[in-house]
């Protein structure tokens, strides 16, 4: 006979092995996010160099001009597994971590199995637009994980110890390390926000206050253990700062709630006002500080609707605490003995829709990055041995880096914190054709450029008599411009 505490922990791990497989079947995605590219070819400069570049090596915009390369680790990382086994291997690797993070997640949600698999399901739906092969997946994770620990080292102080382990190799794999400090800030002020309320007592709050002090400290000495050193406490600030990024960037434009990508987005937000509203666990200002500014940055841009996920789904998992009483009592299932059977056979059918999709994902790469990409055209300048200066369309610049350098270099990439507004903007003045388009061109002694055919600089292209087209077909368009005699 299987007793209640072998059941509970069995369903326990029945709704893990389900929330696990499904979500590396949810988060696996074609390796094609426009950076992808400019981050395999840096992985692979550091590896042939042996160094971290501090300046510029693709484009001839900003050819020397000093570059903070703050995500060179995660570089590296993706390079050799594309260079030893290819896109699939990248495919897998950041479903991994992406389903990582929500686990994490996962553990974090105080309810009832089911309750906490349905939430985390609604969060990373919620998630999903930003999903994909980049490194800003070790942010979400490790943001995952440090919530873990601070959560954890309230009744274990001992966890909090890992907290400077996890931020040094969190700041050499992305920028986004900045949300760790800001988070501890908010949950120290809301510790404080609960003692001026009342709430909480001075004497519980003081020791957690001086261990969130202490990492606090500790973090500001840690940053520059980074190949950037100190010029990567100014990086996050310029980064939030740029109206380039926010101008160019779609990640950085608030949701657009009329699109049906943020669907779920717009529920995670109505379910977390029905929590907060009827949660029988109130939440602390220690948790709703956090929350009410990650919910406010998720507004702003949609890049941070992950981190508001981390912190809304453990709310939203407790609204079963307060209708328990209104749902009926749990049928005895007959067959007890089968039950085993059936929740391994319901796991590794999950498992293996989880790695059926990621082979079909991998098999079709090259399909999905031809569709997107200018791959024809790109073997078209390989094949012809030139090289010099190429203005290519913004979402291409990463790709033809990957391709074509060191025989070309880009106008610009998906870098804009590298190139600035006044490059960022000169760019967008010329595809639109503004009066200036052909002084940008002439002024930077562009050679050719490389449009999609229904780009507008592409019409003007094509009847001007300075420009030639060399190569066409569906995807792209490439100019050459004519040598005078």
């Amino acid at each position: 006979m299987i007793n209640a505490g072998n059941r509970g922990a069995q369903r326990h791990a029945t709704f893990a092995g389900i929330v696990l497989f499904g979500l590396l079947a949810m988060t696996a995605r074609n390796a094609i996010d426009p950076d992808l590219w400019w981050h395999l070819r840096t992985g692979q400069w550091i590896m042939e160099t042996g160094q971290i570049p501090h300046f510029d090596p693709f484009s001839f915009t900003r050819a020397g001009a000093p570059w903070v390369s703050h995500e060179w680790l995660s570089e590296i990382a993706f390079f050799e597994l594309w260079k030893h086994l290819g896109c699939t291997a990248l495919i897998i690797f950041s479903s991994i971590v992406t389903s990582a993070g929500f686990m994490l997640l996962y553990a974090r949600c105080k309810s009832r199995p089911h309750w906490a698999a349905a939430a985390t399901t609604l969060g990373a739906l919620a998630a999903a637009p930003t999903w994909g092969v980049r490194p800003q997946m070790f942010t979400f994770t490790f943001t995952a994980l440090l919530l873990w620990l601070v959560e954890s080292g309230e009744q274990k102080p001992k966890f909090l110890l890992w907290i400077p382990v996890v931020f040094l190799l969190w700041l050499n794999l992305h920028a986004g390390f900045a949300l760790a400090p800001a988070l501890l800030i908010a949950y120290g002020v809301g510790l404080l926000c609960e003692v001026a309320l009342g709430g909480t007592g001075w004497a519980d709050v003081r020791p957690v206050i001086l261990r969130v002090s202490l990492l606090l400290v500790a973090m500001v000495a840690i940053v520059p253990l980074n190949p950037s050193g100190a010029q990567l406490f100014r990086y996050p600030f310029t980064t939030l700062s740029s109206a380039g990024m926010r101008s160019y960037i779609s990640e950085w434009f608030s949701p657009d709630f009329h699109r049906l990508i943020y669907t779920p987005t717009i529920l995670l937000w109505l379910v977390l006002v029905v929590a907060l509203a009827f949660s029988s666990r109130r939440p602390k200002m220690r948790v709703l500080l956090p929350l009410f500014l990650a919910g406010a940055a998720s507004l702003d841009a949609a890049r941070h609707i992950p981190i508001f996920v981390l912190l809304a789904v453990p709310v939203i998992a407790t609204i079963p605490d307060r209708w328990q009483p209104l749902v009926p009592g749990r049928v005895e299932i007959r067959f007890e003995r089968l039950r085993p059977l059936f929740d391994i056979g319901v796991v590794v059918l999950i498992a293996a829709f989880a790695l059926s999709k990621w082979v079909i994902l991998g098999r079709h790469q090259a399909i999905r990055e031809a569709e997107i990409y200018p791959e024809s055209a790109i073997q078209s300048l390989i094949s012809a041995k030139s090289r010099g200066r190429i203005f290519a369309y913004y979402d291409w610049g990463g790709y033809v880096i990957l391709k074509l350098y060191p025989d070309w270099r880009v106008f610009v990439d998906g870098r804009a914190d590298l190139y600035g507004d006044d490059v960022m903007r000169q760019f967008e003045r010329t595809v639109e054709l503004h009066n200036d388009w052909k002084a940008t061109l002439d002024y930077w002694r562009v050679d050719s450029v490389l449009l999609p055919p229904s780009c507008a600089l592409t019409q003007a292209l094509l009847i001007d008599s300075d420009w030639e087209s060399v190569f066409s077909d569906a995807r792209a368009v490439i100019f050459i411009r004519k040598r005078r005699a």
